[in-house]
């Protein structure tokens, strides 16, 4: 599970790290001070888990979550106030956590937002024989995934490339992002979305797939390192 976490304490975020860093399967990405920060990320940067303060400057966690319409990430609520609780749930958050949260308290969340990411992902079974449509140019054309090596944002469009060529179309990186099985892509920088199992090689800052480099963002190096499960 992905995390990022939000809130405008830092002796409050290092808790929640610190938590979090018991528990094998949650990668924390980042942090956040504010509400309008993890707003203006998790447009470029989904996330599985949002670990979530109520009081913030300028925008509440309430007042995010309700901002949050388009595949939302499940939220676990991280206050110091019980009175928000019943707020909380009717926004249909995993859970509300009050500071400050005990190591068994924080697990059994954890196990609750586990189980609802787990149900929202759908099983893919991949037999390289899937394919896209994509409108190239004035052309439909119907793309193989397998083929797909990675994929580049350029402005208001985004190129897929193959092994031969490449394929402009006019999209988001996130709208191709969600079209994309998640068991075989990920984003790996704010411009660059790759097929892993076409990843030749890897050292700190980059990778290469078909002889070509490729930035490797720090937010999703935890990550892309865990995916690849390295020996």
């Amino acid at each position: 599970m992905n995390a990022l976490i939000i809130d405008d304490n830092k002796i409050a975020r290092t808790t929640i790290r610190q938590l979090a860093g018991k528990v094998s399967d949650i990668v924390v990405v980042a942090e956040c001070t504010n509400a309008m920060e993890a707003y203006d990320l998790l447009q470029t940067q989904p996330v599985d888990l949002l670990l979530l303060d109520i009081e913030m400057p300028a925008m509440s966690g309430l007042d995010l979550t309700r901002n949050l319409t388009n595949k939302r990430p499940v939220i676990i609520f991280v206050s110091s106030k019980k009175e928000y609780a019943a707020d909380a749930f009717e926004l249909n958050v995993a859970d509300y956590l009050i500071k400050p949260v005990t190591t068994p308290r924080f697990m059994q969340a954890i196990d609750k937002a586990r189980d609802i990411i787990e149900s929202n992902r759908e099983e893919v079974k991949w037999s390289g024989d899937e394919f896209i449509f994509i409108r190239d140019s004035n052309i439909v054309r119907r793309l193989k995934l397998d083929s797909i090596l990675y994929a580049e944002a350029m402005g208001d469009y985004v190129k897929l490339y193959t092994s031969e060529r490449f394929y402009a179309i006019h999209a988001t990186l996130k709208a191709v992002e969600e079209r994309l099985p998640p068991s075989y892509f990920m984003r790996v920088h704010r411009s660059y979305l790759v097929a892993v199992n076409k990843i030749d090689t890897m050292d700190a800052g980059s990778l290469v797939i078909n002889g070509r480099p490729l930035p490797v963002a720090d937010a999703f190096r935890a990550a892309l390192n865990k995916r690849m499960n390295i020996l």
